[in-house]
């Protein structure tokens, strides 16, 4: 199936696979995930699913490679202005929390160290190069732009599913996401300044 073009009908029913599976995955990971759930909540059979993605994991993978181009088309970064770009990933998280828990779950189940992604998936060449781009005009401090990169991402995810401390939600005041908002931004800036 997945060499043939889609109907339109096929179309939905991938796509309601996907959006049930991204909320199974991300609620449970993979080994918690039950395919039983997912093509009962999709309204379809397991014949489809495997046909589509071959398995489960497959299907996890097809949901977190697109988690991980959703961040950097949503969230594109801007080395002219870290801060806002650390602002506009804790707004996506807020918005899509279910982004950070899938790439804690592959975490957890799968690449427990180094890069989440084969270098091949990484998706992280065109912020590296802004990056580096930024520092050689002196507008971003020196440094493995990889690591400022991190840096700034986990700054971003202070508030986020995967905090230690305190885990935010859209629900909250809009006056303490502003706070928050304004206190990333400041030390965001701070750090990067050369």
């Amino acid at each position: 199936m997945a060499d043939k073009p889609l109907t339109s009908r096929g179309a939905a029913t991938r796509q309601r696979i996907v959006d049930v599976a991204t909320q199974e995955f991300a609620e449970h990971g993979l080994a918690g995930a039950r395919v039983e759930r997912i093509v009962a909540d999709a309204q379809t059979n397991k014949a489809q699913l495997y046909g589509y993605f071959g398995s489960k994991e497959g299907l996890f993978d097809t949901i977190f490679h697109a988690s991980l181009e959703r961040i950097v088309n949503v969230v594109p970064i801007d080395a002219g202005d870290l801060a806002g770009w650390a602002v506009r990933l804790y707004d996506e998280y807020l918005r899509r929390p279910d982004l950070i828990r899938l790439a804690t779950w592959v975490r957890l189940e799968r690449r427990p160290s180094g890069h989440l992604v084969e270098n091949t998936d990484r998706l992280d060449g065109a912020k590296l190069s802004a990056i580096a781009d930024a520092q050689a005009a002196g507008t971003v401090r020196a440094g493995d732009p990889f690591d400022l990169m991190a840096m700034v991402i986990a700054m971003s995810m202070a508030w986020s599913p995967v905090s230690n401390v305190y885990a935010a939600t859209d629900r909250e005041p809009p006056e303490l996401h502003e706070t928050r908002r304004a206190l990333l931004r400041e030390c965001v800036q701070r750090v990067v300044a050369p």
